[in-house]
């Protein structure tokens, strides 16, 4: 699998899940988790005696948030029982054909890696289920389970399975139930998840404070967790700082928003360019913009002023562009999720679906082009680069008036450096009339970015299905940018927002006539509700006078 040793988390975990206590571990992304409850499970039912059969049902449960997720736990599943053919892996989701799940749950699925409303389904309606003998629920992922809305579903799932702690109380060590919970972080959500399903549990990577707020006896670890080497591993601070690993290059670049657009394309071709051989994740806030991005960059073959018969033929992007997003059919995200993973070179371009969990090897760039919102997001999208050790490098890209949330990283420990964006414009070639570039103050101004800007909106004009696209990709990303929270609504402010300069991170020449009609419609319904306030007021006001002067 790849380990030479156990990372912190695995050594501080795994002897406590092979005593049989109930664990809750804090482990953030790349730090080896998904082995930390695999190997100790299957060391436990590959020596129970006699030996399990597909009859016998399931005997483990590993409940995740998203099918990616789900996918990928399985296929670890099926690496680590190839030695243990007795013990049949299997799994079920949304966007599968039920009734083949359910022909594969009759037969007998001895651990069962589950998204939790499609089991929820399943437990109540498929009759042949059998998990009279489960002795193991993990939790993986489980705040994302909760952000998701399925706190229901889980406490109705633990309901039916009896596994709340009072329920599942036994003297008979072979059928005790254990339960583990894996989360990034922990709130009040996780806390209540870890109450009502937990018994006593163990904590691992949870500072003493933290502990406090479960309301439950929790059992410390007398080792010193201190030295035990993290290179490369991903863990929270008590006071609340992320440690990321020391080989993960982090760097913000500062952009006006209409040239967002340029500058991605920019370097996107820069980094292939430089490295055809790699592996790069951008993220996006909306569907829609995935999908028009992931369009474009396909079809876009660069400047139009300076094509010859072979640049035409060539894309300006060169490199193999996918996508991922919660909209996509089942069976493409499946197929998108193992492309990228098999791929030595790709482009894969997503939204926040691909932020969590997910072991994507030999991924070189983390690019942030749009905002992750809160710092435990920021956290988790460059946690898709330098995994165990390796190297990595991310980039954020940010608005002048966003600059804020830097701050607001650095109260996490977060430090990022500027990215040298005009050396990399510079870097670029301008046949014609020559410039002299560092004449030019502002980004915007720049010979290589009006050149870009122009040839983008050129090309978006021309095709219909595309500037269709985009039109659909500026609303749904405005929408997104209202929707921050709490102190991240102060940094990012659609007020500030010049909707032109949005339009132009788009290629439009023009800002959408959808949102200008909604946003004029508003503002006619509202002057017209004025009028008819002020005149009921005037009415008033006179019929008081009237009466004043009758008196």
């Amino acid at each position: 699998m790849g380990f030479q040793s156990p990372t912190l988390i695995q050594a501080q975990a795994i002897p406590l899940i092979l005593c049989g206590k109930h664990v809750l571990v804090n482990a953030a992304t790349g730090t080896g988790k998904t082995l930390t409850y695999l190997a100790p499970v299957i060391h436990r039912l590959q020596n129970r005696q006699p030996r399990i059969q597909r009859a016998d049902g399931t005997f483990a449960l590993v409940l995740v948030p998203t099918h990616e997720l789900c996918m990928q736990v399985y296929e670890t599943l099926q690496k680590l029982l190839h030695r243990f053919h007795w013990i049949v892996p299997g799994y079920i989701m949304g966007g599968e054909n039920r009734s083949k799940e359910k022909a594969r749950l009759r037969k007998g699925i001895s651990i069962l890696v589950a998204t939790p409303g499609r089991l929820l389904d399943h437990l109540k309606h498929t009759s042949s289920f059998v998990h009279k003998n489960l002795c193991s629920i993990i939790f993986d992922e489980a705040d994302r389970i909760l952000e998701l809305g399925f706190g229901k579903e889980i406490e109705e799932i633990l309901d039916i399975l009896g596994s709340r702690p009072h329920i599942s109380e036994s003297k008979d060590t072979e059928s005790v139930r254990q339960n583990l919970l894996l989360s990034a972080t922990l709130n009040e959500k996780v806390n209540h998840l870890a109450n009502i399903s937990l018994d006593n549990p163990v904590m691992i990577g949870i500072d003493s404070k933290q502990i406090q707020s479960t309301n439950k006896k929790v059992l410390l670890l007398d080792n010193a967790i201190e030295k035990l080497e993290n290179s490369g591993k991903l863990s929270i601070t008590s006071n609340g700082e992320y440690t990321l690993p020391a080989q993960l290059n982090q760097r913000y670049v500062k952009v006006p928003c209409g040239s967002r657009l340029v500058v991605l394309l920019s370097v996107l071709k820069n980094l292939f360019t430089g490295e055809s051989s790699q592996k790069i994740v951008v993220f996006f806030s909306t569907c829609d913009a995935v999908d028009f991005h992931h369009a474009l960059i396909s079809q876009f073959h660069g400047l139009s002023n300076l094509k010859s018969d072979t640049e035409t033929k060539e894309l300006f992007v060169k490199c193999n562009i996918l996508r991922l997003h919660g909209n996509m059919k089942h069976e493409d995200r499946v197929k998108t999720f193992n492309a990228f993973k098999t791929e030595k070179s790709a482009l894969l371009l997503s939204t926040d679906v691909s932020a969590r969990g997910l072991d994507f090897p030999k991924v070189r760039c983390i690019i942030q082009y749009d905002s992750p919102g809160e710092a435990t997001e920021y956290v988790h999208r460059v946690g898709r680069t330098a995994r165990l050790g390796e190297k990595g490098d991310s980039l954020l890209f940010l608005q002048p008036i966003e600059v804020d949330y830097l701050e607001e990283l650095e109260k996490h420990g977060v430090l990022l450096k500027e990215y040298a964006l005009l050396k990399l414009l510079d870097g670029f070639p301008l046949h014609g009339p020559k410039h002299h570039t560092k004449k030019f103050v502002s980004i915007e101004m720049h010979p290589w970015v009006l050149l870009l800007q122009k040839s983008l909106e050129s090309f978006i004009f021309s095709e219909a299905k595309l500037k269709k696209l985009a039109q659909n990709a500026f609303c749904s990303w405005v929408r997104a940018y209202n929707a921050h929270r709490g102190e991240l609504k102060s940094i990012f402010m659609v007020k500030k927002l010049h909707l032109g300069h949005v339009a132009k991170s788009f290629a439009l020449k023009e800002q959408p006539s959808l949102v200008g009609r909604s946003v004029q419609k508003k503002h006619t319904e509202k002057r017209k509700r004025d009028q008819k306030t002020h005149k009921v007021k005037e009415g008033l006001k006179r019929k008081r006078m009237m009466a004043n002067e009758g008196d």
